[in-house]
């Protein structure tokens, strides 16, 4: 059964949800700003745009980067609301603090992250490897703090702990796995951004042909990941189902099992369709979702082994 929680700890859950919802469309609107090319709409700026605060006839590439740092910004207001609201709806040691103060530190740390590509060009048409290793890495904090934000809600309710035998190294391999997916995924994202092919043969004769920038070759790494990767978390929801009886349990494993699959299937269609934008933004979106039902499968597993 649920664990006792007052109004304003109910209060906080919604609130916390919302933050992880809205962090989603900032995530997404930031994946349209490298599909667009214009991460470099306020030049290498920042946090001015263009050299100022407010640009005068701003151009696409401007409003779309713009309106990018302003509702990330947001994000950060957000979640310093988040902290202090934390802090004084849940008892000291409360695993809500924890993750609210590790959503604040994450979300610092995007910031940053996302100043740096600015500042040093790291955005646009630059095709080198800084900016895949930058690339790489603010995707796997993005998912971080994703992960951080959802566990912050979950934590504000927790609910009935179940035992998975042998569930902690599975879940870490599978935590693993899919920042792998993530850091991957975004690197083939800019690989399919930078050097659109025009068909699916031209875009396989590209993966092999030698000189093509690494970008292209590297796209084939992420879907033989994205498929262990997904292989391990059915493992782990199938386990999860086949030992526990409690009914909520079971319902995020088999929404794990179902996720997973469904990213299969439009990562399958991605790769016939030569990645339309559209197209990314909804693989993106499962991705997220994924990555979020899978850290609350996690901790509703981690509960018993830690009880």
């Amino acid at each position: 059964m649920n664990l006792p929680i007052n109004k304003s700890q109910r209060r906080f859950q919604s609130y916390a949800w919302f933050v992880v919802g809205y962090s989603i469309l900032v995530i997404l609107w930031g994946a349209w700003v490298r599909i667009t090319g214009s991460g470099a709409g306020c030049g290498n700026h920042w946090p001015r745009c263009n050299g100022v605060i407010i640009p005068k006839d701003p151009t696409v590439e401007t409003m779309i980067e713009l309106s990018h740092r302003l509702t990330s910004s947001f994000a950060g207001v957000l979640v310093i609301i988040l902290v202090v609201w934390a802090f004084r709806a849940f008892d000291k040691g409360h695993n809500v603090r924890r993750y609210a103060v590790l959503s604040l530190i994450f979300i610092l740390i995007e910031g940053a992250i996302g100043a740096l590509l600015v500042r040093l060009e790291l955005v646009a048409d630059n095709a080198s490897m800084w900016r895949a290793a930058a690339i790489a890495l603010h995707q796997a904090n993005t998912f971080i703090l994703l992960a951080v934000m959802a566990l912050t809600a979950y934590w504000a309710n927790a609910r009935e702990k179940i035992t998975l035998r042998g569930g902690r190294t599975l879940l870490i391999i599978g935590g693993i796995g899919l920042l792998l997916v993530a850091a991957t995924g975004a690197v083939t994202a800019l690989g399919d951004t930078l050097f659109p092919a025009e068909s699916i043969l031209e875009g396989i004769r590209q993966d092999f042909t030698p000189g093509m920038n690494f970008l292209v070759r590297l796209r084939i790494i992420h879907p033989i990941i994205a498929i262990v990767a997904g292989m391990i978390l059915l493992v782990i929801s199938e386990l999860t189902v086949s030992e526990t009886d409690v009914a909520h349990v079971r319902k995020t494993a088999r929404t794990v099992t179902i996720i997973v699959i469904t990213q299969w299937i439009v990562g399958i269609i991605n790769v016939i369709l030569l990645a339309p934008g559209w197209l990314q933004l909804i693989h993106l979106l499962i991705a997220d979702l994924l990555l979020i039902f899978f850290v609350i499968l996690a901790a509703k597993i981690e509960l018993t082994q830690t009880a």
